[in-house]
């Protein structure tokens, strides 16, 4: 969804985020498996912030402290505007009613 809006509005994302979830057609965002997995690429690719859906908190919990450390912010997302706010700061969110 996030590639897709950055190429309806012509804006891009910033390069060092990286994300990881499902998007439910009500704009919730789903948690996913392979958190860890997912948060070494993203160390290793050198991103600064990494964003996961919100029921995943518990699998970042359990992860290792030199996982989680090293300058590596974690956002937690509930609902698409999450994200949104976070890929396109300069745009603002006008939900639909």
């Amino acid at each position: 969804m996030t590639a897709l809006l950055s190429l309806a509005l012509n804006q891009p994302i910033p390069d060092d985020i990286a994300m990881t979830g499902e998007i439910s057609l009500k704009g919730k965002v789903m948690p996913v498996g392979g958190i860890r997995e997912k948060v070494v690429a993203a160390r290793r690719a050198g991103m600064k912030r990494v964003i996961l859906p919100w029921d995943n908190r518990g699998d970042w919990d359990e992860l290792p402290d030199f996982l989680k450390e090293g300058g590596v912010q974690v956002i937690f997302a509930r609902e698409y505007e999450d994200i949104f706010r976070v890929a396109f700061p300069d745009v603002p969110f006008a939900p639909r009613a």
